[in-house]
């Protein structure tokens, strides 16, 4: 598991719950439940990760919660 902050919210227009990954540009997920949404995060972060190292570019380090809301 990893230790980046994930954002999870119901999108109504999706009709999915998405979740984002601040820390990894681009980095998204979708599912029916937020536990599949949450599955498929890890999967996407996964994927993300091992395309930036194979592209030369640097993987962040988790910082946790970046802001309050």
């Amino acid at each position: 598991m990893y230790k980046y902050e994930i954002i999870i919210f119901w999108s109504k227009e999706d009709n999915a719950y998405v979740t984002e990954v601040p820390e990894l540009p681009g980095c998204m997920a979708d599912g029916a439940t937020t536990k599949e949404a949450l599955e498929n995060t890890e999967r996407v972060i996964s994927e993300w990760i091992e395309t930036a190292k194979e592209a030369g570019r640097p993987v962040p380090e988790p910082k946790g919660r970046l802001k309050f809301a």
